[in-house]
Formats: structure tokens, C-alpha cells, sequence
């Protein structure tokens, strides 16, 4: 009998490289959010991935900046935890990269004590001259870590790169139940979902401005009721939020209710409110209940 094998595989590298991409190849669900700007994964992510003999768990991180205000310097701790509780790293860069943003990160990948697989992404839009460029720029730097060419949107090298982490896993029993896809509560997702369409709608500042809070989540037999604000730090953002006439919310929440039914399978009764909480990016009070405080 084969044994089970167990293990926190955790994914790092700039904002925009494609983690949240590979992370949902990997689990085939939509679930880190995915934009074309920068700085949309601000949690830890903890995607799932069963077999009968193993389970994959993936942590999604956000981006390596330096920290600018409380918020953006608890993002960092996240990624400091990912050195932490991982078995195997996964470090993403994409084509034509030439470093991490951060020295002190980079020097942890290179002395990690544990496997490293460093994937070079979005092959897809290069070539083999920019690819054995890339290959021999990356083994001279991170001479401890295994290299795989990918392309996380086309599913291109994915598979290979899933069955090598699993023979790299340690032996171990399972950490969840096997019909668990993540250790999210369901608000998350629904909070992920507003926050996406807002980042894709909305220009310059405002999707940093904004938290989503879901006050109610209501599951019956055959509809979910929600019930979520959209909190911001000004009077003027609020009114751009709105738009004409409620315009622009209305469509923010048409987006994110399609997305939802899709996610859990049901009918969703969405309502959106938006409302004003002052300098919340600065408040540690606040960032705690939202979940960015992890020094507790």
C-alpha cells in the first residue's frame, strides 16, 4: 500500500508573476482573485489538493513590495510566514525578470533548507533565445533550486511541476478533510469576488481605499442571501464607488453575483452598500478584524 503523503507548498515572487494563476491551475478552482493590476492578493490563500494518496496544501501569498503604510507591512508578514510553515517553496518569476524586489527574501530562497522549484511563467509570450537566457540567468542565481519552464494561463509545464511536488512532499496524514478545497470561510470568497470587480472598474487609488465587510451570509435549499459594504476612507470616494445614479455599483454587483453563482453552485440575492471608515489602511484595531493583523 502506497503511504499518504502531506505538505504545505507555498508560492512567492513579485506582484503580477502569475501566482494566483498557477495557484488556480493547480486547485481548478477560481480561487485566489485574479487582475491584471498589482497588489490583488492580500491574504494568505490556502488552496487544497486531494488525491487518494497525497493532499497539496497551497498558500498563495501577495507580491514582494517594500511596505509603505501598516497595511502593506502586514501583506509582508504573510509572505514572512510563507518561509515559515512551507515544505517545498515554489518561487515564480516571469520571463525577462532579473530579481526580487526585496535582497532579504531573495537570500532565503537561496539558503532555503527545503526544496526549492523555481518556475519561470509566461513562456507563452517569449522565445527560446529569451528562455535559455532566462534559464541560465536563474541557475546561476538560485543554484539550489530545481527550473521549470511554464505557463501557468495555458497549462503549459503545470503538470510536471504538480507531479514533482508530490514526490517531494513528506509523508503525512492528511491536514483536512479530503472534500475540503480551502480553509476559507465562504464571506471570503464573497468579499474576494466584490473586491475584483472593483479593481478591474475602478482607476488610480480607489481599489487600494476599500475593504468589502459581508455582514450577512444566508444559505437556503435553493438561494443565497448576502448582504456586504463596501467600505472606503472618503466622502469623494464614496460618491465614485456609487456612480451616476448608482450606475457604477449596480454593475460592480451584477459582476460579482454572476461570478458567485458560478462558485457556489446557487441563485444569489446580492446587496452592496457603500459607506465611509476613516484611515482603516492605518488602524491596527481595524486591520486585525479584517484579517491582516497576524502578530496577534
Amino acid at each position: 500500500m502506497t503511504k499518504h503523503k502531506a505538505g504545505f507548498v507555498n508560492i512567492i515572487g513579485n506582484p503580477n508573476v502569475g501566482k494566483s494563476t498557477l495557484m488556480n491551475a493547480f486547485v481548478g478552482e477560481r480561487l485566489s482573485i485574479i487582475t491584471s493590476k498589482a497588489q490583488t492578493t492580500r491574504h494568505r490563500i490556502l488552496g487544497i489538493v486531494n488525491g487518494d494518496d497525497f493532499q497539496v496544501l497551497l498558500s498563495d501569498t501577495p507580491g514582494i513590495i517594500k511596505p509603505a503604510y501598516q497595511l502593506q507591512e502586514s501583506m509582508m508578514d504573510f509572505v514572512k510566514s510563507a518561509f515559515e510553515d512551507a515544505d517545498i517553496l515554489l518561487y515564480l518569476v516571469e520571463l525577462g525578470e532579473k530579481e526580487l524586489k526585496d535582497e532579504a527574501f531573495f537570500n532565503k530562497i537561496t539558503n532555503a533548507k527545503i526544496p526549492v522549484l523555481l518556475l519561470i511563467n509566461k513562456i507563452d509570450i517569449g522565445n527560446e533565445e529569451l528562455l535559455s537566457e532566462a534559464l541560465q540567468l536563474w541557475q546561476e542565481k538560485v543554484p539550489n533550486a530545481e527550473i521549470f519552464a511554464i505557463s501557468a494561463l495555458k497549462n503549459f509545464g503545470v503538470p510536471e511541476v504538480f507531479n514533482r511536488i508530490i514526490e517531494l512532499l513528506p509523508e503525512s496524514p492528511a491536514f483536512y478533510p479530503k472534500d475540503q478545497l480551502t480553509d476559507k470561510p465562504e464571506r471570503f470568497f464573497v468579499n474576494e469576488a466584490i473586491r475584483e470587480k472593483i479593481l478591474i472598474h475602478y482607476k488610480k487609488e480607489i481599489p487600494y481605499s476599500v475593504e468589502i465587510d459581508t455582514e450577512e451570509f444566508f444559505e437556503d435549499e435553493n438561494i443565497i442571501r448576502i448582504r456586504s459594504v463596501i467600505m472606503v476612507e472618503r466622502e469623494t470616494q464614496k460618491g465614485i464607488i456609487i456612480g451616476h445614479k448608482g450606475s457604477a455599483l449596480k454593475r460592480v454587483g451584477t459582476e460579482a453575483r454572476k461570478d458567485l453563482e458560478k462558485f457556489f453552485g446557487k441563485q444569489i440575492h446580492l446587496e452592496l452598500y457603500v459607506k465611509v471608515n476613516k484611515n482603516w489602511r492605518s488602524d491596527e484595531r481595524q486591520l486585525r478584524r479584517f484579517g491582516y493583523n497576524n502578530k496577534q
